[in-house]
């Protein structure tokens, strides 16, 4: 740095903007990703936002999920207010409720010098390094995309990419009431949630801490700044806890 140079003239490394959203309707949350693709992919830094939030109830259906995953009648769905919704994302269906953990990173790939298949990867392993804060083993399979115990699937992956700025995410079981899981089929078979795997009551606060600590160093953030909220989020509707 010459004589003359200041510390603005220092370039800073990119962060990661990390929103804690709460229990958010998750057409609320989709807009949201919208608006902050648009504007990370019009930019020219490495700079990525990272929402947390949990979602009511709901079920959405991936590229790879069909009607056939959903495994009660639509009366069903319709008495516990479960709306279903296509998407176009990787993964099958994933149901959403209270006590599942939902993590929608937007990040531009390519200034990361990430791929597709190591961009997965990095998310994969940071819930497993999350899972190993917590005494829990956890694993990933090959050719298949979420994350693994003993008792089955704790974590699902579905993420899309659009102009090489990536949006939609990781969902990740950690105290959510198993019968509202178990409404739909799994492509890979049995779904299970750290509250079960670890026999015992499980943070989401603890949870959520790790994991935004470790899906930061995974995805090579040096720096991450944490607020609640986003000044960009719209509620659609009001939310209530799941009874």
């Amino acid at each position: 740095m010459s004589a003359s140079a200041t510390i603005w003239d220092v370039p800073r490394e990119p962060a990661l903007e990390v929103h804690l959203l709460g229990l958010v309707d998750f057409d609320s949350c989709l807009a949201l990703q919208e608006l902050l693709t648009t504007q990370i992919a019009a930019g020219t830094d490495g700079h990525g936002s990272l929402l947390i939030c949990e979602h009511p109830p709901l079920v959405t259906v991936g590229r790879e999920g069909s009607r056939d995953h959903i495994l009660c009648p639509p009366e069903e769905l319709t008495s516990r207010q479960m709306e279903v919704r296509w998407m176009n994302r990787g993964g099958g269906c994933v149901v959403h409720v209270p006590g599942q953990l939902a993590v929608y990173p937007i990040l531009p790939l390519d200034r990361r010098g990430l791929g597709l298949a190591a961009y997965r990867e990095r998310l994969e392993q940071a819930v497993i390094d999350t899972c190993g804060e917590l005494r829990v083993a956890a694993w990933r399979e090959p050719d298949t995309a979420g994350v693994w115990s003993r008792g089955g699937q704790l974590a699902q992956v579905g993420v899309t990419v659009r102009s090489w700025v990536s949006s939609h995410g990781l969902f990740l079981n950690v105290n959510p009431r198993m019968d509202a899981l178990r409404l739909v089929r799994s492509v890979t078979g049995r779904l299970t949630s750290l509250a079960a795997e670890r026999r015992t009551p499980t943070a989401m606060s603890a949870v959520r801490e790790s994991l935004i600590r470790r899906l930061a160093a995974r995805l090579d953030y040096d720096r991450y700044h944490l607020s609640t909220g986003h000044p960009l989020l719209r509620r659609t509707r009001r939310v209530m806890a799941y009874a």
